[in-house]
């Protein structure tokens, strides 16, 4: 792993602040680390070592302003971005300090609508376990659902083929999973990687561009996820789907909303890819019936294809 690292941050939209972070810091468990001059709330999950993941900003509608990745350094960073330019894509440099904590960002805007950002520098304040002699986990800033990292994100908009370019071509990602259109003659959905994860990004074609489907977060067993469900229900947090697993990535999974309507995901599993693993291809019917999304009901629930923010 040299160039791209690993997600880094999402800034989200809620449209009413404190609810927001209530229900990403009291009900998830997330940390706040920060609050800067422009209103914006940051968090961070337990187990993250920089100083945040998550940033909230209020605004009149929901979902995502823009999702970063970080990448090995400076170096990388530029390289990065004259890869590119060269590519054709515009880029604009964020100066460091505009997000609390953070060094310059690299910003470019995807054919599906998306802003992606790369950076290189943020301050790590730690998980609180310290580095000699850690403990397992930290008992004081595990609370609430209490997800390890932000995992991954699922972003819906048109021109998926030309997105799973960019990131394999430019970025060096690779498609890990698809699922074919309707008539098996295009990709419809790619789940793709820049590690050995599963997958650290998503893209499924939609004709709004810039959507947010969710945010995922991650959990380390699958009792940690029915002990989600739980929480949700004693937090009045309205469920989409599950606990269910998922086909496509053999995740374990639960869809719910934030007050706002933005959706996110409390995630664990998968498997391990290297380099040379094979593409799993799903048909649009194996998405259903086939169990990709829903392998216990086996069942294509409407609101994952159509709610988005």
């Amino acid at each position: 792993m040299t160039g791209v690292l690993r997600p880094g941050h999402a800034q989200i939209r809620v449209m009413n602040l404190e609810e927001g972070v209530h229900h990403y810091r009291d009900i998830l468990g997330m940390t706040e680390t920060g609050r800067d001059d422009q209103g914006r709330v940051y968090l961070k999950c337990w187990e993250e070592y920089d100083h945040s993941s998550v940033i909230l900003r209020e605004a009149d509608s929901a979902g995502i302003d823009f999702f970063a990745f970080r990448v090995l350094d400076n170096a990388t960073l530029n390289k990065l971005e004259a890869d590119l330019i060269e590519y054709g894509l515009p880029t604009t440099r964020i100066p460091a300090g505009e997000l609390l904590e953070t060094g310059e960002r690299v910003r470019f805007t995807l054919p599906s609508g998306h802003d992606i950002e790369l950076y290189a520098e943020k301050t790590r304040i730690g998980n609180g376990l310290g580095g000699i002699n850690p403990n397992p986990w930290n008992e004081g800033a595990e609370k609430g659902i209490a997800p390890l990292r932000l995992d991954h994100c699922l972003l819906y908009g048109p021109n998926v083929m030309e997105v799973q370019k960019i990131f394999e071509d430019v970025l060096g990602f690779q498609l890990v999973e698809r699922s074919l259109t309707p008539d098996g003659e295009a990709n419809m959905g790619i789940w793709m990687t820049c590690s050995n994860k599963v997958h650290d990004i998503a893209f499924v074609e939609h004709p709004e561009p810039g959507k947010l489907h969710h945010l995922s977060f991650l959990l380390d067993s699958w009792e940690k996820v029915l002990r989600a469900a739980d929480l949700m229900s004693m937090n009045d947090v309205p469920v989409d789907i599950g606990p269910t697993r998922h086909g496509i990535t053999r995740g374990a999974t639960i869809y719910a909303w934030d007050p706002s309507g933005n959706r996110f995901e409390t995630f664990m599993g998968g498997y391990t890819v290297y380099p040379d693993s094979e593409v799993l291809t799903w048909t649009f019917e194996g998405l259903g019936e086939g169990g990709g999304l829903d392998f216990a009901q086996r069942k294509l629930h409407e609101s994952f294809l159509t709610i988005v923010t």
